[in-house]
């Protein structure tokens, strides 16, 4: 599989997931734009590929604006003459629960997460479609748009809508022969950093040690280079027929997310009034009800002895 002589933008990818996504991609031959608000971090980005070989050039500002999003776009076609692939990864938090989120807190991870990948997305695709490019919109998602978490309103309805977005666009862009694909990433961190289920694990990877087998396994819960795979292989023709799809990563497990389908069916004649509902819930959808949020097994002792030191 190479990727020479593709273009892709990654947005957000001065440090973490982006940049480990942008230093793949360059990786297989790929010129990559970093993205970041910040011009240091972009450009030190930019160095670990060029140092290493690659092709790089940075554009800072901040994703969610049409202006950004075609900078981004004019940047790679203005530089390396072309744009095939599209990976929206830049993202803030501003966790807080519901009854304590500012209208500024739900607007700015909206604004970043779920319009900064519309926008960056449509120009990518009114470029690749007027120039009759195969092109791949690759949309980072996360476990919480498919579950839900505490304290992530504005986060979670961002990710939920990406993945809505992905399905919509794969229909869309099908003629186009351009593809739409969701990755759904679980890895170490800035945030999982700070969770102690998780100290084990993140001490290893600063460690440089192999985490372990329960994280990697079990959880599918691993390093930012984990998931760099996954983002490649869709950015490739050998991915040419795979879309619309939301794949989760990380670790040693890779998954293929389920659509929403109905878990249950009843049918009443004539119609449900809200008795006839009131006893489906109690007879025969009662053990239908879905779960919400992550599910996490207990750590085994000796992760539990690792955690509390």
């Amino acid at each position: 599989m190479s990727l020479t002589g593709k273009v892709a933008v990654v947005t957000g990818s001065g440090q973490g997931l982006g940049l480990a996504y942008a230093q793949e991609l360059a990786r297989q031959g790929a010129s990559v734009v970093i993205n970041d608000v910040n011009a240091e971090v972009a450009n030190a980005a930019v160095a670990t590929i060029t140092d290493a070989g690659g092709k790089a050039i940075a554009v800072v500002a901040a994703v969610g604006s049409t202006d950004t999003a075609k900078k981004l776009v004019d940047t790679a076609v203005s530089t390396y003459g072309r744009l095939d692939i599209m990976v929206t990864n830049a993202g803030i938090l501003r966790d807080t629960v519901l009854w304590k989120m500012s209208d500024d807190d739900f607007d700015a991870v909206i604004t970043v997460h779920l319009r900064g990948t519309f926008t960056c997305a449509r120009e990518a695709v009114i470029y690749m479609r007027e120039n009759e490019i195969a092109g791949r919109i690759i949309c980072i998602g996360s476990p919480t748009g498919q579950r839900g978490n505490f304290g992530q309103t504005n986060y979670a309805a961002a990710k939920a809508g990406i993945v809505g977005m992905v399905r919509t666009w794969a229909l869309e862009l099908k003629k186009a022969g351009i593809t739409a694909n969701a990755v759904i990433p679980v890895a170490a961190t800035a945030m999982t950093a700070t969770v102690p289920y998780f100290a084990a694990a993140i001490e290893a990877d600063a460690k440089g040690e192999t985490m372990p087998d329960f994280f990697r396994k079990t959880l599918g819960f691993g390093t930012i280079g984990d998931v760099a795979g996954l983002v490649a292989y869709l950015a490739s023709d050998d991915a040419a027929n795979l879309t619309g799809q939301a794949i989760g990563i990380g670790g040693d497990r890779l998954q293929i997310y389920t659509h929403p389908e109905a878990a249950a069916t009843e049918y009443h004649e004539s119609g449900w009034s809200s008795a006839d509902i009131a006893a489906a819930f109690t007879g025969p959808l009662a053990s239908s009800a879905q779960s919400v949020g992550e599910k996490f097994p207990a750590l085994p002792d000796d992760l539990v002895r690792e955690s509390a030191k």
